[in-house]
Order: C-alpha cells, then sequence, then structure tokens
C-alpha cells in the first residue's frame, strides 16, 4: 500500500490564512454539547454479532479536546471534529433525552406514560439497540411505544430493527414518518442506491484510516456506522401542518416541510416539554442544497421558508431547540436568533445565486464570487462543515438553469477517456503533461494540478507517475478543505488513484437490506431501472404476480424496452401467472437466488411459461458497487 504524505508549506500557510478569517473564539457550542451528560459506553464501541465493530469512536481518540490540530488537517474542521467527538446519552430536558454520536445521526428518546419515543433509529440496527440499551440502562427498562421518522434518509431510518421486534411489526406498532417518506426513501437508497451508495463511500471517508492523515471527521457527524440496515414502512403518515397526535400520553404538532433538506420532512412540537424539533433542517453548520454523495438538488427557498414557518408557529413558546444531528440549543433568544441566520443562510444563497445567474455568470463563476455577509459570517453555525458555499451556489443554479451553462462548447463534450486523450497530444504528450503538473504542484496550485493531470489518468490510467502526482494534488486538497466530505473525497481519490482496486471477480450490489425490506410495490419499481433495455430490444412479456403474504397482485410487462407494473390489473393472455412470496422476489434481486432456483425450489410457483419468467430476470442488470470514480 503507498500511504499517506505530509502537509506542504503551502498547505500550512493555507491553514494560518483561513484561521484570520474564522469567527471568534468561543466555548458555547462545547458547553452545549456536554449539557446533560449522563452517561455513554467505553469508546461508543459497538460490535455485531459475528463479533466485527460497526461504530467504534475510540478510533477518534486523536481528536479529544485539548488535542493540537495537525498540518493535515483545516484547523476549522478540527474544532467541528472535536465537537462531533463528545458522545453518548444526554438530558435535552426532562422527559427527551438523546444518545449522540453513536452513529452519524441522533437519536432521541421521548418518554411517554407507558414507555420510549424513538425519533430516528440511526443507519443501523446494532448502534440504535445499544442506544436503547444505555437508554434503558440509565432511564428504566420500558418499551418502546412508538417510532418517528423525521425524514426519509437512511441515517433517520436504516436501525429500526434495533429498536422496534418483529413481534411489534406484527401488532402494527405505530411509526409515524411525513407523507411521501417511503417513495422519497426508495428514490434515494434504491432507485439510484448503487451509484450513490458508491459516491457515499468517498463522502463519508468509508476506507479511509482514522487518522490526521485521514478520515477525522464528516462535518454533519463522525462518520456512518456500517452495520444491518433495513426500512419499515410508517404506518401513519403526516399530511398537514397543524396535526396532531397523542402518542402515549405526550402531545405532539407537526409541521410538514417538503422539498427542505428532504423530499419528504417535518418539523415538531412538544408543547409539555416546550421543546421545538428541527429534523435536519437546523445544524450546526451549512448544510448540502447538493449533497456530493447524488440526489436531488434540494429547494434552498423553501427551505429558509419552512424555517420561518416554524419560527412563526413555535418559537414563541419553545425553551429548547433540538434536531436530528449535532447539539441543541437552550433559551427563546438563542434558538430564535440560531433559527433566523439558518433561515437567512440558505435564502441568501438562493438570492444571490441568481442575481449572479441573472447578470450572465456561469456556476462556476459564481462559485468563486459569492461570499456570505458579515452578519452571517460571524458564527460558527454557518460555515461549511458539510455543505459549502461553493457547491450550493452550483446547486442552486442546477436547479433553475440545470447542468448546461449556456456555453455552446460546453453542450456535447467528447467523455473523459476521449478528452482525455486529446489534451495529453494537443499539450505535447505525456512528459509535457508531467513536466506541467509537477511545475503546479511545486507552486502549490492544487486545483490546477488535479485538473490537468486528470486528462492523463483518464488518457492512460496505467501511467504510475500520473496516478500518484494526481494523488498527491487531491491530498493536500483534503488536507485544506473546511468540509468533510470534501475532506474525505479528495482523500479517497488520493487512496484509489495510489492503489488501484483489483477488478471485482462479480458484481457485488449496495443496498441489499432495504431492497430486501421493500413492499412488493417498490420492489417492482425498483426492477424498472435495472433493465437492459438495450438487450430487452422487442421482447414482449407479460406476467400475472400474486404476492401471498400481502394479497397483493399485479400486472407487470416489457414492451419497448420499458417495464411496468400496474396494481389490481390481470391480463388473460399472459405468459405466465406467478405466486410468491415479497422475500422470494426479493432474494432474486439482490443476488441471494436465481428465478430458476426460486422456481425449482417452489419459493415461486408458476402457472404457464416459466422460461418467460427466468428471461425477463435474466434481462436485469446487476450493479457492481465497486465502480471507478477517479480512473475510467
Amino acid at each position: 500500500m503507498h500511504g499517506s504524505k505530509d502537509a506542504t508549506k503551502a498547505t500550512c500557510n493555507a491553514h494560518e490564512e483561513l484561521k484570520e478569517g474564522l469567527p471568534p473564539a468561543s466555548e458555547q457550542d462545547f458547553e452545549d454539547a456536554k449539557r446533560g451528560f449522563i452517561a455513554t459506553i467505553p469508546d461508543a464501541k459497538v460490535l455485531n454479532e459475528a463479533g466485527n465493530p460497526v461504530w467504534d469512536m475510540g478510533q477518534f481518540a486523536f481528536e479529544a479536546e485539548g488535542c493540537d490540530c495537525p498540518d493535515t488537517v483545516n484547523p476549522s474542521l478540527w474544532r467541528q471534529a472535536q465537537l462531533n467527538s463528545i458522545h453518548g446519552l444526554f438530558e435535552v430536558v426532562p422527559g427527551i433525552y438523546q444518545v449522540r454520536n453513536f452513529d452519524i445521526s441522533n437519536i432521541t428518546f421521548i418518554e411517554g406514560d407507558t414507555g420510549y419515543i424513538v425519533i430516528d433509529p440511526l443507519i443501523s440496527a446494532e448502534p440504535a439497540a445499544a442506544a436503547l440499551k444505555l437508554m434503558r440502562e440509565q432511564r428504566g427498562d420500558k418499551p418502546v411505544t412508538a417510532v418517528i421518522y423525521t425524514h426519509s434518509h437512511v441515517d433517520h431510518y436504516g436501525g429500526v430493527r434495533g429498536v422496534i421486534s418483529d413481534e411489534d411489526v406484527r401488532n402494527g406498532l405505530m411509526i409515524v414518518a411525513p407523507e411521501g417518506f417511503l417513495e422519497a426513501a426508495v428514490s434515494e437508497n434504491v432507485l439510484a442506491g448503487n451509484a450513490m451508495g458508491r459516491r457515499a463511500t468517498y463522502m463519508y471517508g468509508s476506507m479511509l484510516p482514522r487518522n490526521a492523515k485521514g478520515h477525522v471527521d464528516s462535518g454533519l457527524g463522525k462518520t456512518v456506522s456500517m452495520g444491518s440496515v433495513s426500512i419499515v414502512p410508517p404506518t401513519k403518515s403526516i399530511c398537514e401542518t397543524g396535526e396532531k397526535l397523542v402518542i402515549d400520553g405526550v402531545e405532539i404538532v407537526f409541521q410538514v416541510t417538503p422539498d427542505t433538506e428532504a423530499p419528504s420532512e417535518m418539523n415538531f412540537y412538544f408543547p409539555q416539554f416546550k421543546a421545538l424539533c428541527m429534523a435536519e433542517n437546523c445544524s450546526c453548520h451549512m448544510h448540502n442544497i447538493y449533497t456530493p454523495r447524488g440526489a436531488q438538488v434540494r429547494d434552498a427557498k423553501a427551505w429558509s421558508y419552512y424555517i420561518n414557518e416554524a419560527m412563526d408557529l413555535f418559537a414563541g413558546e419553545a425553551e429548547v431547540l433540538f434536531a436530528s444531528h449535532h447539539w441543541p440549543r437552550w433559551g427563546k433568544d438563542r434558538s430564535v436568533d440560531f433559527l433566523k441566520k439558518q433561515r437567512d443562510m440558505y435564502k441568501y444563497v438562493h438570492d444571490q445565486t441568481l442575481r449572479l445567474a441573472n447578470h450572465g455568470l456561469t456556476p462556476i463563476e459564481i462559485a468563486e464570487e459569492i461570499q456570505l455577509p458579515p452578519t452571517l459570517a460571524a458564527e460558527w453555525y454557518t460555515r461549511g462543515y458539510y455543505g459549502t458555499l461553493n457547491h450550493n451556489a452550483k446547486a442552486v443554479y442546477q436547479r433553475y438553469l440545470g447542468w448546461f451553462d449556456g456555453n455552446p462548447a460546453n453542450l456535447h463534450k467528447h467523455p473523459p477517456v476521449e478528452a482525455g486523450k486529446r489534451y495529453v497530444e494537443a499539450m505535447g504528450g505525456v512528459d509535457a503533461v508531467l513536466a506541467a503538473g509537477r511545475k503546479a504542484y511545486e507552486a502549490g496550485d492544487y486545483r490546477w494540478v488535479a485538473e490537468l493531470v486528470n486528462h492523463l489518468v483518464f488518457a492512460d490510467p496505467a501511467n504510475e507517475e500520473a496516478r500518484h502526482l494526481q494523488a498527491d494534488a487531491l491530498e493536500q486538497l483534503g488536507y485544506q478543505a473546511e468540509s468533510g466530505p470534501w475532506r474525505a473525497f479528495y482523500l479517497t481519490g488520493a487512496q484509489e488513484l495510489r492503489n488501484p482496486r483489483a477488478p471485482s471477480d462479480a458484481p457485488r450490489p449496495g443496498g441489499a437490506g432495504t431492497i430486501l425490506a421493500l413492499p412488493p410495490d417498490q420492489l417492482l419499481d425498483s426492477m424498472s431501472v435495472r433493465l437492459n433495455g438495450l438487450r430487452a430490444g422487442t421482447r414482449e412479456i407479460a406476467l400475472n404476480l400474486h404476492f401471498t403474504d400481502t394479497d397483493e397482485r399485479f400486472l407487470l410487462s416489457l414492451e419497448n424496452a420499458v417495464l411496468h407494473h400496474l396494481p389490481g390489473r390481470k391480463n388473460e393472455n399472459a405468459a405466465a401467472s406467478l405466486t410468491l412470496t415479497q422475500a422470494a422476489l426479493a432474494h432474486v434481486l439482490v443476488g441471494q437466488a436465481t428465478a430458476r432456483q426460486q422456481i425449482e425450489e417452489g419459493h415461486i410457483a408458476v402457472e404457464g411459461d416459466k422460461s418467460a419468467v427466468i428471461e425477463l430476470m435474466e434481462l436485469l442488470d446487476f450493479f457492481d458497487f465497486w465502480f471507478e470514480i477517479v480512473m475510467p
């Protein structure tokens, strides 16, 4: 393995320059992050059934409060990393408790009359179960009486099996979520899940070492847990702002906030506790309007609007504000000031991006020019630890004007490999490109090295000198990055350039845990994006499906190289009629069995042409999770 290098003089100088523009030093965030501490477990270390760690804060002991910032870490990000290293069970107010930094997100427990209402059960089951165990040890061994998903991102529902049982599900335990939750979750984590999951390994530094030259923090939290991911569909959808529920004796007033930080999201207020939960719509940094792992661009204008609406609805009464990430804020004045500046931050990015776009600036030009105004720049909680002003401005442009900047030269560019070959030839060959790249590196112009040498890497990925020079440049950009995801992208790219992965023997798809838990309608929907249209060609196949476990019927049809599924429909002339369970189909889709095996073993009963069933399933692609990113 080729290892990491030290920070250069140019990187150290960049850090010193950054320090001059940081907000005034303050211990208030550290006091808030520690307030109400009750207990934790050693190093917040959580193991799976096989005894392997799926979460281990002990790996980040080098960031303990009081440790000096190393040259290889942006000093502003280092402060955020130290805040996100404070872990355990905390009292927000009597009756509301959070376990923080057992995953990238917080899990919150509300004490009801008979048990615990769980808000956002983390990414995976093992950390969620460990958090519930800690809560029970400290506050009493009570049952979970309901689960609330604040929104449709996996770090807020994926660990639900760690806090509820199969019996809870069979008994219809209330699971509350905003309207459109399941559709949004499937869109992000299944339909585009393989690509998004692979890019997430970059964004969260999953493969990086935990040290000062590797992963230190994600800004939003430490990193992502690596345990068992699942989904249990909600039993109750919140459709309107002002809707109220009383769950286990606790009154909750909801505010729906669609198309904000997630397509499906909601805030809510607890009158008896005078506590406002802002979900992930407000956090202690600038969030992503576009997330580098890939997702639909968010509506910064709507985001700002709904923060303002939350202020109008709840801020006059609320005495504490907490969220699905980071630490709470206590006191009306502090909470309102925080909400105002979070509101105005997203509105400012929206408005100023469009102002500059209407002057004719392109997204890249806007991103270089835009700056926060002094009142917003003066706060630590507007820093770009997760989202950045640079890529968020590009996101606003994309939402309104799309990927094309209007310059016809960018309308139909060559793909990276073909462009790379032409650039290298135009510059005078490989040696000339390397010489120019080395000169730029010595000058500390790492952005130009990354842009220039990328062409050579794609033209000739076997050129080890080019890969290593590109890696060196990306590494220094990572050391300089204030954003946790930017750092992780740069450093992961450097790691993979230095140590190319051997080709996969067979595709290894991502997202199996979520796919296995999907209801039939969503499962069939996921098949459509896996159909290989070129191989499907002119084939036409119709199948009648009956899922015995849910008693749902669908007509599945292939025509014009498009797969459709229609609920409650039947084609008398279908090639075959299938009787099956959701699990029987899901096991085929995640590669645990073939359609032929499921038919032969009786898990799928077929009346009619079995070969048509097998033929259709063989037209589905299997995605390889480990596709290349920094090389062809």
